[in-house]
This record gives C-alpha cells, sequence and structure tokens, in this order.
C-alpha cells in the first residue's frame, strides 16, 4: 500500500511503501523457508536548484532478493527527468541549431556529444530544448539530466533507471543507457562547477546522443569539435523577444520601438559604456516589466534611473523554471570565486568591459619588482595584490596570472582573446560587477595605481599607451584617485590618446610639484615645462608654448650645453611652436642645428636623427623647396621601415609625409597609393577615431580634391570634421582645418551658400587664435574672397583680397615682391567683370593663390611638426 504525504512548507513530496514480501519456500520434501522480505522503502521528490529530484532511500537487500518497482513509481521517476518543453517565445539562434542539426546523425549507435556554453541567461538550456523539440518524435527518451552536483546527477540516472524498471539505482541508470540501442538523448544541464568531474557520469558506449550546457568553456573538450559559444542575440531576434515577453502585438510601431534600442538607446544600452546587450535573461525581463507597467515607450528612462533594482527585479509571471534574475544568476557564481580571483574581476571592472591588455597586470607587476617600498593605502593595496603574480624565484609569473583568469572564465564571467593578448567582459556582467564594489572608492585607487604602474615604463610604450585610453577614460572620474608620481605617466596617456585637455590638467600640476620640489632650474623641473609646452602646442596655444620652449631651452643650455640630447629635444620643439607661428626661416635655423647635433651624437640611423630629419623636410615643405623635403622624407621612410617595419606609426607618419610631397610635386599616383596605406594602417591600429586616423582622412581627402573626386572628397571630410569636433573641440587649429578643406570642397561642387558659411568661421576663428597677421589667417581671408566673388559680391572680394595683399607686404616685405601677382589677381577679377563664370578659373585661381601667398589647401603639413 501507498499512502502519499506533503510537507507543505518544503513542497517535498513523500510516497512511503510498504516491504516487499519474501519468495516462496524451496521444492523439497518439508517445503522451504520463506525468504526475508525486502525492507520498506522511501521514494520523496523535492526541489533543488529549481529542477525535480528524485532520491530512494531504503535499508539493505539481503542476497536473493529482487527489486518490483510500481507503474505509479515507474511513471513519477519518467516525469522527473523528463525535458520540458523550450519556451513558447524562443527566438534565433538559427546557426547554433543547424550547426546541432549538422552534428548530430540520423542513424543510431554512434555516440555524439555536443557541448554549449556562455554566461548565465544567455540561453544555452532553451537552445538545447528548441534543438530536442525539433528533431525528436519520441519525447519519452530524452532524460533531462540535472548537472548541478554530483548529487543531483545520480539522482538523475537513478530515476532513468526506476523509469526503466532496470533498477533503482544511479550504477543501474548508466548500466540501462549502455544497453539500451534504441536511440536516447541526454541533456546535461547547469554543469557550471569547475570541480565537478563529468566522466563518471557518462555512459561509457558507443551510441546516444549527448547535449552538455555550461557556464564553464573548458567542458568544450567534451566536443572538441562539436561546440558552440553561446552569446547575446542579434539585434532584430532580441526585438521580437522583447515584444514577445511583453505581449506586445508585432507592428511596424512596436518593432521600431524596441530595435531603436538594438541601435542605439533602449532597454539593454548601458550607458556607461554605450554598448547595447542583448542577453536572452536580460530581455525577458524587460519584457516581463514592460507587460506588468505597459511601459515600452518610457522603459529606457525608467531603466537608465533604476538599472540596479531592475535586473534584479524576478517577474511575477514566469514562463520557465528558471529562478535567478540577470544579477543574483551571476552572484551565485561569482561566490565561488576564490578571494584573489574575486580581487581581479573587480578590478577589471573599473576598466572599459572590451579589449584590456594583459600586459597591464605584466607591466605593473614589473614595476614593483624594480621599485621596492613599503607603501600603504591604495598603494600598499596594489602591491599586495600583484604580488599574487609573483613566482618564488621573484620573478612575474605567467602560470600564476593565467591560472587566476582561468578561474574567472570558468563561470564565463570573463573571455580572454589568446590572438590580441586581451580580456573582456559582458556589458551587463561589467555593469554589475561595477556597481557591487565594496569600497568602490579604494578599488578605484587600486586599479589607478596599477594602471599608472603599467604605464610608467619610458618613452617606448607609445603602443601600450593608447592601448588603454578607453580604460582611463572609464576609470578615472578626476584626478583625486591618481598618487602624484603617476601624474606624468597619465598625462603622456592622454596626450598620446589626443585627451589634451586632460593632459594639460595633469602637467600643470605635475609642473608646479616639480617646482616646489626642486625648483626651477632642475632637470626633471624642465622636464615638467617641456611637457606641458608640448601639450599647449597640441592645444593651439602658441604663445603659451613658445614661452615655456625657450626657458626649457635656455635651462638645459645652462644645465647640459648646447650638445646635449636633451637640449637638442628642445631647441627642436621650439622650431616645432615656430613652424606653427608661421616663423619658418627661424624654424629652419633650429633643425638644421638639431640634425647636425643628432648625426654627430647618434648617427643617421637613429630614430632621434630621422625625426630631424622629417620636422627640417616639414620646413622645406612650407617653404615650397619640396625637391628637398622630398630627399629627406625618403630616408625618413627607409630609415623607419628598416628600424620599425611598415605598420608602426611612425613608419605610417613618414609615409604621409612623403605623400604629400608628392602630391605638392605633382606626381598624385604614388601620393594616392601612399595615402590610402597610411589611413588602412591607421585605422587598424588605432582605429577610426584617433587623431592621426583623422590626418590620414584628411590627406587623401585632399588628394581626391586635387584629382576632381570632390564627392568622395566630401564624405572623408565631413568624418574629420565631425572627429574633431569631437575631439578637440571647434576652435581648435585642426578643426578650422578641416572646416576649411571641406568648404573648398563645397566650393569646388558650387555649393557656395555652404563654402561660406564655413570660410567665415575658419576666418574668425583663425584671427582669435592666431591673430590677423598669420599667413593661415590670411589664407582663410583668401578663400572667403573667392566664395564672394563666386557668388557675385566683386567688390566685397575685392576689399578682402586687397586686404590680404597689404597684409603679406607687410610681414614679407615690399610690393616689389608681389606687384606681377597682384596684376594676376586683377585679370581674374577682370574676368567677373566682363561676365565670365568664375568658376571656369577654378584651377588658375587657386593656382595663383597658391603663388601670391605660398600657403597650401592641403592639410598633410600639419602631420611634419613636432617630434
Amino acid at each position: 500500500m501507498s499512502v502519499p504525504t506533503v510537507d507543505t512548507q518544503t513542497g517535498t513530496h513523500f510516497h512511503v511503501h510498504g516491504g516487499t514480501g519474501g519468495p516462496g519456500g524451496g521444492a523439497d520434501q518439508q517445503g522451504g523457508e520463506g525468504g526475508p522480505g525486502e525492507g520498506g522503502a522511501l521514494f520523496y521528490q523535492s526541489r533543488i536548484n529549481n529542477l525535480n529530484v528524485y532520491s530512494h532511500t531504503q535499508e539493505p537487500r539481503q542476497q536473493g532478493q529482487i527489486e518490483l518497482i510500481t507503474q505509479e513509481q515507474c511513471h513519477t521517476a519518467l516525469a522527473l527527468v523528463r525535458c520540458p518543453p523550450a519556451s513558447q517565445i524562443f527566438q534565433g539562434r538559427k546557426e547554433i541549431l543547424d550547426k546541432m542539426q549538422q552534428y548530430f546523425p540520423q542513424e543510431p549507435k554512434k555516440r555524439r556529444i555536443f557541448v554549449l556554453y556562455g554566461l548565465g541567461g544567455s540561453g544555452k538550456t532553451q537552445i538545447a530544448l528548441k534543438f530536442l523539440e525539433e528533431t525528436s518524435d519520441d519525447v519519452s527518451r530524452q532524460f533531462f539530466m540535472n548537472a548541478s552536483s554530483s548529487e543531483a546527477l545520480n539522482n538523475s540516472l537513478m530515476n532513468i533507471a526506476i523509469s526503466q524498471r532496470f533498477g533503482q539505482t544511479p550504477e543501474a541508470g548508466l548500466q540501462w543507457l549502455i544497453s539500451e540501442y534504441k536511440e536516447w538523448t541526454l541533456l546535461f544541464d547547469n554543469a557550471d562547477d569547475p570541480k565537478l568531474k563529468l566522466l563518471p557520469f557518462l555512459p561509457q558506449c558507443t551510441h546516444g546522443k549527448i547535449i552538455i550546457t555550461s557556464r564553464n568553456p573548458q567542458l568544450a573538450a567534451y566536443g572538441p569539435a562539436s561546440h558552440s559559444p553561446v552569446g547575446d542575440l542579434d539585434d532584430e531576434n532580441a526585438a521580437l523577444l522583447l515584444l514577445a515577453r511583453a505581449v506586445k502585438e508585432h507592428t511596424d510601431e512596436t518593432y521600431k520601438l524596441a530595435v531603436s534600442g538594438s541601435s542605439g538607446n533602449d532597454f539593454m544600452l548601458n550607458e556607461d559604456v554605450q554598448e547595447l546587450s542583448c542577453l536572452p535573461l536580460a530581455i525577458v525581463q524587460a519584457g516581463a516589466y514592460i507587460a506588468k507597467f505597459k511601459c515600452l515607450k518610457n522603459y529606457l528612462s525608467i531603466y537608465t534611473q533604476n538599472k540596479k533594482e531592475l535586473l534584479l527585479q524576478h517577474p511575477d509571471q514566469t514562463l520557465d523554471d528558471y529562478e535567478w534574475t540577470v544579477y543574483t544568476t551571476w552572484q551565485i557564481s561569482f561566490e565561488k570565486l576564490s578571494p584573489i580571483a574575486a580581487q581581479f574581476l573587480q578590478l577589471c571592472s573599473l576598466l572599459h568591459h572590451s579589449n584590456i591588455p594583459q600586459s597591464i597586470f605584466a607591466n605593473a607587476t614589473q614595476w614593483i619588482l624594480n621599485n621596492e617600498g613599503s607603501e600603504t593605502g591604495s598603494m600598499g593595496e596594489a602591491r599586495e595584490f600583484l604580488q599574487n603574480f609573483v613566482s618564488g624565484s621573484g620573478n612575474w609569473s605567467e602560470q600564476y596570472f593565467r591560472n587566476i583568469v582561468a578561474e574567472v572564465e570558468e563561470y564565463s564571467l570573463l573571455q580572454s582573446d589568446e590572438t590580441s593578448s586581451t580580456l573582456s567582459m559582458h556589458p551587463l556582467v561589467h555593469l554589475w560587477c561595477s556597481g557591487n564594489l565594496p569600497d568602490e572608492v579604494t578599488t578605484q585607487a587600486c586599479m589607478a595605481n596599477v594602471l599608472g604602474m603599467a604605464t610608467d615604463l619610458g618613452p617606448d610604450a607609445y603602443l601600450d599607451r593608447i592601448r588603454i585610453i578607453a580604460h582611463v577614460n572609464r576609470l578615472v572620474p578626476d584626478f583625486t584617485v591618481l598618487d602624484s608620481q603617476f601624474w606624468e605617466p597619465y598625462a603622456c596617456i592622454y596626450y598620446d590618446g589626443g585627451n589634451f585637455e586632460q593632459a594639460k590638467g595633469l602637467c600643470e600640476m605635475d609642473l608646479e610639484r616639480q617646482r616646489e620640489l626642486f625648483g626651477n632650474d632642475h632637470p626633471d623641473t624642465l622636464f615638467a615645462m617641456a611637457n606641458l609646452a608640448a601639450t599647449y602646442w597640441q592645444l593651439g596655444q602658441y604663445q603659451e608654448a613658445e614661452g615655456l620652449g625657450i626657458s626649457v631651452l635656455q635651462g638645459r643650455q645652462k644645465l647640459l650645453g648646447n650638445d646635449h640630447p636633451d637640449t637638442l629635444t628642445a631647441m627642436a620643439n621650439l622650431a616645432s611652436t615656430y613652424g606653427r607661428l608661421g616663423w619658418y626661416q627661424e624654424a629652419e635655423g633650429l633643425e638644421i642645428s638639431v640634425l647636425q647635433g643628432r648625426q654627430k651624437l647618434l648617427g643617421n640611423d637613429h630614430p632621434d636623427t630621422l625625426f630631424a630629419m622629417a620636422n627640417l623636410a616639414a620646413t622645406y615643405w612650407q617653404l615650397g623647396q619640396y625637391q628637398e623635403a622630398e630627399g629627406l622624407e625618403i630616408s625618413v621612410l627607409q630609415g623607419r621601415q628598416k628600424l620599425l617595419g611598415n605598420d608602426h606609426p611612425e613608419t605610417l607618419t613618414a609615409m604621409a609625409n612623403l605623400a604629400g610631397t608628392y602630391g605638392r610635386l605633382g606626381r598624385y599616383q604614388e601620393a594616392e597609393e601612399l595615402e590610402i596605406s597610411v589611413l588602412q594602417g591607421r585605422q587598424k591600429l588605432l582605429g577610426n577615431d584617433h587623431l592621426d586616423t583623422l590626418f590620414a582622412m584628411a590627406n587623401l581627402a585632399s588628394m581626391y580634391r586635387r584629382l576632381g573626386r570632390y564627392q568622395e572628397a566630401e564624405g572623408l571630410e565631413i568624418s574629420v570634421l565631425q572627429g574633431r569636433q569631437k575631439l578637440l573641440g571647434n576652435d581648435h587649429p585642426d578643426t578650422l582645418f578641416a572646416m576649411a578643406n571641406l568648404a573648398a570642397t563645397y566650393w569646388q561642387l558650387g555649393q557656395y551658400q555652404e563654402a561660406e558659411g564655413l570660410e567665415i568661421s575658419v576666418l574668425q576663428g583663425r584671427q582669435k587664435l592666431l591673430g590677423n597677421d598669420h599667413p593661415d589667417t590670411l589664407f582663410a581671408m583668401a578663400n572667403l574672397a573667392m566664395t564672394l566673388s563666386s557668388t557675385g559680391r566683386h567688390q566685397a572680394a575685392e576689399n578682402l583680397q586687397l586686404k590680404v595683399v597689404a597684409k603679406r607686404r607687410q610681414v614679407l616685405g615690399g610690393p616689389s615682391r608681389y606687384s606681377v601677382r597682384y596684376q594676376r589677381l586683377n585679370s581674374y577679377k577682370r574676368c567677373f567683370d566682363q561676365g565670365q563664370r568664375y568658376r571656369i578659373q577654378t584651377h588658375q585661381c587657386q593656382e595663383a593663390l597658391q603663388t601670391v601667398f605660398q600657403i597650401q589647401i592641403s592639410r598633410a603639413h600639419l602631420q611634419k611638426v613636432g617630434a
């Protein structure tokens, strides 16, 4: 007799069965003694890890006992291991499902294992269930194995045995699977525990289908050629899933509302990193919230103000047995990490979520090995953290580091890229982890120190610095988190990344600190002064840069003499500033001295000597001495290719300079080929938004304009202008050059109104920044005059042209130098008066203006200044 009982508090179902009678007596004369009965058995059904398990306890059987399994026991056990249906709102994953379909054979008697791995909440289980639903008619032979623990797996195997009347032990379940040749499928779900040995629970036979889902990518070893990482949904299916869970009809309007977030701003947009996350569990939670509160249009604003609360909120009505929310599913994994692995993840969460260079930790560890100390506070914490990567022999240990990374990877909370040697976090994991730090201020300061140590490695760490600028921007909300000894390294990071305002602030702080420590004439003070001058130079504050540059040069001449490398560097920097101020003769004299000094000290092939050649070539270029510039630039390019390779940033700069000279010499095909190579190289190395990439884009656009390919030039120049406005602001000299170049292209296309608006902005900006007498200001005035003439405003154009000629006479010499050229301008003016179309004379006019003012439309020469 079976008497079912239920524990109403725990939800556990008990079935108590009486013992089974013993076998009959033996067939002898007296009649044998009846065999011993089987002990009473207790079967219970409970909820463990959100899944039903069926456990069995009984008294040991004596030899000769047999097992009797009732129909009720069989049905109950089968229900506990039967695979549930896939979600009714399942979307997408066609690529993975097709891969599984192709992998699993249709014929039996051939064992196959397929592994699905990925972050918790990515939908691994649902993919497996959807595959089973679509590929098998006999659902009674698909078995759901709770793989969260050894105990749960044993219970699942025991229930398989009971359901098939093959016994009441896990071993019996395995034996049935091995001996049963009719097709069966096992779904090992949530095999997440890295310490769990899965092999003992796999039937050792040559038939059957096995699917494993896990957060641990290491389990892919069970299916070397048959595994698939599970990540976010694509944008379209994410939007469809949102609408389905929100119980919204799929119309053009609702789909547009849902998919708008998939391209920019919606429910899964991480506000801090501006990255979309289409994690299925997060989408389902968002859809459930929208369904409850009817807020599809307003969900973004609600989400951005209440991220943590919404991602912790469990829907009232669920469509499956998954009980965890987005955040709790990761919290469970996080709590299983060792303390050092947990700290490592938390520190990484303060950086940008993608492309975290692993070299950060190696370089920082080397710094603490080279700089003995007993720091306290965040410096002490950083040193203590990095000691975890130091081997017993006192060196950096790659193995120790990889052990910690692997531990975090086992739960898919972090992913490593072997090719690029970088680490990445899912945007939502990044948001969750950085938002749950026990002490954000201390952790932030610790990571800032680690990053400072990693970049304080000398002048050859340029590539390392530009790779981490996104991480610095994410990590450092203000300079108060930075230790003063790292002000200069962080200023270098900002400088190389094009964030000159931030670099300026740190350079000013560092210069004041050095003055207080050592006075004005100390080498470290002069070094800080030179850094600030370089930053002023990049910001277009040339007068300030000149004053500091003179002080640095005089200080180093006094301390070190004229021939010291640091003195020559100060001379080169001052020459670059003179070049920006249009004082090319003064710049030429200094640059010849620098080149001769470096050739004597370092030889012709040294990188610093090549810089000196490049700077002198740039000045020759400005003076119109293109043949002299070409010879130097070829030497620079060949030298850098030999020393640094073809893809190094300095090699690409040399290539860009030579291309600019080829353009001036009319060798357009050679120039175009070089400029395309430069642009592609910088896009690959630095990305589309780096200032050097924008320079390459501007140079190529100028070449297209010379070749009459104005539409191609326009597209590039719009991108350059927008990029520089974003990085440098509207008033920076380079932004003004971008405006001028785009205006020139509009002029060529006959779009005079657009050209005029830009040219007025350029003229006003240069007058404010450079003054009325600077060559660039006069060129802006001449360009505006041409546009005014093109729209029939000849008198206004002539007035501007006369101002330009007068200023050039004042700055560069008497009227005899310009009389012939001025007559040529007047002849063009007379063409207007005679009713001829000025646009026909485009190329002649531009040539005349270039001859008169010795100023070029192309912006390529800005590549050439500054060592």
